[in-house]
């Protein structure tokens, strides 16, 4: 039987504490306000016969009471995340009220927390819970109304815009989406992926529209149009300005299926609920479903059984099920035009992560570091890519948690684009708002790429991106092409005058032939300049079979490794996992659905090495993907590995690569050495 805390003294709470009253799988032993007279309340209020709760003035005391095993969270949007960290970090089970956070970024902040912390976190849906849900699954899945083609659902209330409300204050978040719009989102993703055989589905394309509120500027009403694989279409409605019939329709090629009340079934009592099927525009057929106790009963009923078996039960809300329904939520508010002050630059400012805890390098964090020549700081071997991050949140969520691993290196380039710089100027965003970080970063800047290979076109991409990036000054800049019709003393005359206007400490090529490279430390060493410290090449334990990209050079063949290490030249390794080639389930002679994996990996002789990584993983108790980054990092000289994570879990997962030893008879091993090392 599970103790329960709730923190949070509010309306929602107390739905929840009595719906936890009418169940046997826990009770409330605890409950805290920052108000101790209103926790007081509330406390007398919802203690079970005979029986006493602690009403503690302040959450932190709540989360100390070493009594309490699982905690609900009833408060304002905005602080979702902040109390579900807190909470997690002090050991307990934590079931929090949607939205989980206010984007996806914060959700994976607050489930790679629960997985650090091996507890068990759950979003808040209740209607997920209800056995009126799992009646619509079986009957969508018994074939009743034929194929899925299109969802209605709607979520609509009225409340009178004021400020410091909850429904109308941007900065906690406000709004119909958010509120109760994710309602009808997790719905139809739900019902898409069950018409499909699967636990939910993501939208393939998105469009919707909505208001405003002149005043406040949070979306007053908004309307989403959805298709989703298999032409399954779904409209979607939310409202706080207006009432509107809270339904859900399922439109079948042989019929459609009703729930007049899809968000609270029979209510916060036993009771009773209904599902029509409606064919040829006639009620065809009634389920009644009967229920024994309320709706929150059967929450915490769900979520007590998901502590049991340490993961939550289907049709809840998964952690994967909680972050897709949150990145559809962020594309429908980004389709209106809503971003909330807490997302922006401003409200970022500090040393302190997105769940508002100071960013700090974690006990046991494990990173390791490598020099390169010419730069008097340490280099994190692994290298965080800013190649992806469409948005200020997302970035800020990985770039925080890799440096509190110890990660320090940065990798940018004037190329990395969505509009006009975006990735760039995401990086700049975050480095103006972490005040002081610039010191204690490695910042990675590339240009340069073809058609712009040129010594003026460096000197140009090189000042825009510095702009971009919000600072003076890179550490290190690497040519992101080579272009062999330009002498190579003309780029390393370049690369010197940059160097000396204090722009970067070092510099290196990426995608140069190693006889380049020769040739240009030649003219270096010829001239009394400085030459390349580093080499920017593909390097993986699978070979690659066929350039990803024009122009790509790999140094994945013994001569070029042998060539590096002779010459004391760092080796900056991209792909250096192969593009996904080792992960669990990615690549099989017979799977051919990414052409981009086929073309560039597959091989008889890599897909040896891949059964090799696998036996050997399985001898040391980790993953192929972590043998095959270890065997990156154990070469015979300084190589970095630059890793792409699209999640906090994909760079904790690259992390375990630096905990695993290869011996020399290992790395030539995985390599085919015994075979002669074939392609």
């Amino acid at each position: 039987m599970l103790n329960w805390g709730i923190i949070g003294a509010g309306n929602i709470s107390g739905a929840f504490a009595k719906g936890l009253a009418q169940t046997d799988s826990g009770g409330l032993v605890a409950v805290a306000s920052r108000d101790e007279a209103k926790a007081r309340a509330f406390a007398d209020a919802h203690a079970a016969p005979g029986t006493a709760v602690i009403a503690h003035a302040g959450y932190e005391a709540l989360l100390a009471n070493p009594t309490v095993d699982a905690v609900y969270i009833g408060l304002p949007h905005t602080e979702h995340l902040h109390w579900t960290v807190r909470a997690l970090r002090a050991g307990k089970h934590v079931l929090c009220e949607k939205p989980l956070g206010i984007n996806h970024a914060e959700a994976m902040i607050a489930y790679e927390e629960a997985a650090a912390a091996g507890r068990v976190l759950m979003e808040a849906f209740m209607y997920r819970c209800l056995p009126q849900t799992a009646q619509l699954l079986a009957l969508l899945k018994s074939g009743v109304i034929g194929e899925l083609r299109h969802i209605q659902a709607s979520f609509c209330y009225a409340s009178t815009p004021r400020a410091g409300s909850r429904t109308w204050e941007p900065a906690l978040a406000g709004g119909g989406i958010l509120d109760v719009g994710c309602y009808p989102m997790s719905m139809a993703r739900l019902l898409a992926g069950a018409a499909r055989g699967e636990a939910f589905a993501e939208p393939l394309e998105l469009q919707a529209m909505g208001r405003l509120h002149e005043t406040f500027g949070v979306d007053a009403w908004a309307l989403a149009t959805l298709r989703f694989p298999g032409d399954i279409t779904a409209q979607l409605s939310t409202a706080v300005s207006f009432e509107q019939e809270e339904s859900l329709r399922l439109g079948g090629s042989k019929g459609a299926l009703v729930l007049p009340n899809p968000w609270y079934g029979a209510g916060a009592q036993a009771g009773e609920s209904r599902i029509e099927l409606w064919v040829d525009e006639a009620l065809a057929q009634t389920w009644t479903i009967s229920t024994d106790r309320g709706l929150y009963a059967y929450e915490a009923d769900t979520f007590a059984q998901a502590v049991k078996s340490g993961c939550v039960p289907h049709p809840a809300m998964s952690p994967a099920d909680s972050l897709g329904n949150l990145a559809a939520l962020d594309r429908w508010r980004q389709a209106i035009g809503l971003r909330y002050p807490r997302e922006q630059a401003p409200a970022l400012a500090g040393r302190k992560t997105l769940a508002g805890l100071p960013i700090a390098r974690r006990p046991g964090a494990n990173m390791r570091y490598g020099q390169v020549p010419g730069l008097g700081k340490p280099v994190s071997r692994l290298i965080m890519g800013v190649d992806h991050q469409e948005s200020l949140p997302y970035a800020a969520a990985l770039f925080d948690d890799y440096l509190e691993r110890g990660g320090n290196a940065f990798d940018t380039a004037w190329v990395y684009d969505f509009e006009g710089g975006h990735c760039e100027s995401i990086f700049g965003d975050w480095l103006k708002a972490r005040k002081g970080v610039r010191e204690d970063i490695v910042l990675i800047a590339k240009g340069a790429h073809t058609p712009n290979c040129t010594p003026e076109g460096m000197r140009r991409e090189l000042a825009e991106s510095l702009e971009r990036l919000q600072t003076d000054r890179a550490d290190l800049y690497i040519l992101h092409r080579d272009n062999p019709e330009v002498p190579v003393g003309e780029f390393i005359d370049a690369l010197n005058e940059q160097r000396s206007k204090g722009r970067f400490q070092a510099f290196g090529g990426s995608n140069w032939s190693l006889a380049r490279v020769a040739e240009a430390n030649a003219y270096a060493a010829k001239t009394g300049q400085q030459g390349f410290s580093l080499v920017n090449n593909q390097l993986s334990l699978a070979r690659m079979q066929a350039p990803i990209w024009r122009g790509c050079v790999s140094a994945g063949d013994p001569d070029s490794r042998r060539w590096l290490a002779e010459q004391g030249l760092a080796l900056f390794a991209w792909s250096s996992q192969a593009r996904g080639f080792f992960v669990d389930g990615r690549a099989a002679p017979g799977k051919k659905d990414d052409e981009e994996l086929v073309r560039c990996w597959y091989s008889e002789a890599n897909f040896l090495r891949l059964a090799r990584a696998r036996e050997l993983a399985a001898k040391k108790g980790c993953l192929a993907i972590n043998i095959a980054l270890a065997w990156v990092l154990a070469q015979g000289f300084s190589t970095f590995s630059l890793i792409g994570p699209r999640s906090i879990a994909e760079t904790a997962s690259s992390m375990r690569g630096l905990d695993i030893t290869l011996s020399a008879e290992e790395l030539a091993w995985l390599d085919l050495a015994d075979l002669g090392a074939p392609l």
